[in-house]
């Protein structure tokens, strides 16, 4: 992998690991039209601990409370109630999900699920539940001529179950194509929680297993066609332009829909249906290439 690779696949992994749209896909198709060999699920794990420490600064104010109430209350009975204690719980419920399928299906993310013809399916697929999701997210918001606003959750509502199924949601993540983002926040809203509310558990769920997928990848850095030395570069890069990308995100959704990304996902899932059938790109491009 060349420097310029590295800087353009950081960048990319930066643009897109918070949006909707799946940075995994982008890393990889953005491989596969440049001619560029595929760099990897153990490249996109570690350049994801970039965007992750983007998200860690971020929401250092609510990590550091959830951190030290979730300590304080394994000591002190009367803090086991407390919002933020309950919230470290869940984080850690639901991060088991994604622990035991990504160990369980680690062979086919390194192979079969990076298939483009998976990941147009997926674009599609995604795109239309996410597009599902948030129009009766704002539907519940506006109410209508015949029907009164709906109250949603916030993530004082939040229980085992639905922590749960949002850490099924994550898992789903696994396939390139389905987007971590655009899954956990579309089971959140399809749960009844405000936009604001399933991005923000979204991205804090995201955090230890993130973390923990880059550092169990980090034993195969440096192998094949990926060294040491684009590999950070590109986690970096992925850190700084995914810290403005979350800063902005986050911003957008508290009063914007989701059906940008929805049209775009269904757009780009098409084109490369179209691509793959004109012969263009093969399914398996870039795996050979370099």
């Amino acid at each position: 992998m060349t420097w310029f690779e590295s800087f353009a696949l950081g960048l990319v992994q930066g643009l897109t690991e918070f949006l909707p749209i799946s940075s995994s896909a982008h890393l990889r198709l953005t491989a596969a039209f440049a001619g560029w060999q595929d760099p990897g699920a153990a490249f996109t794990a570690i350049t994801q601990i970039g965007t992750e420490a983007a998200v860690i600064i971020y929401f250092r104010k609510d990590i550091g409370r959830i951190i030290s109430t979730w300590a304080r209350s394994l000591f002190r009975r009367e803090l086991r109630h407390d919002h933020d204690a309950q919230m470290g719980w869940l984080v850690i419920v639901g991060s088991i999900p994604i622990g035991v399928l990504g160990i369980t299906l680690k062979d086919a993310i390194e192979g079969p699920f990076r298939d483009l013809r998976l990941i147009a399916t997926t674009l599609i697929v995604m795109g239309v539940v996410l597009g599902i999701a948030d129009r009766l997210a704002a539907r519940d918001e506006t109410g209508g001529r015949h029907r009164a606003a709906k109250q949603r959750k916030s993530l004082t509502d939040l229980n085992v179950k639905d922590g749960l199924l949002y850490g099924v949601c994550q898992a789903m993540a696994l396939i390139p194509g389905v987007s971590r983002s655009g899954a956990t926040i579309s089971g959140g809203l399809l749960m009844g929680y405000t936009r604001e509310s399933a991005a923000r558990y979204s991205f804090l769920l995201a955090i230890p297993a993130v973390l923990a997928s880059g550092v169990f990848e980090l034993k195969d850095a440096g192998e094949g066609h990926v060294a040491w030395g684009p590999t950070v570069f590109a986690t970096l890069i992925a850190f700084v332009v995914g810290y403005v990308v979350i800063s902005w995100f986050m911003r957008f959704i508290s009063h914007k829909s989701f059906m940008p990304f929805v049209i775009y996902r269904v757009l780009l899932g098409i084109a490369l249906f179209a691509l793959v059938a004109a012969g263009v790109l093969t399914p398996h491009a870039g795996e050979t290439a370099g």
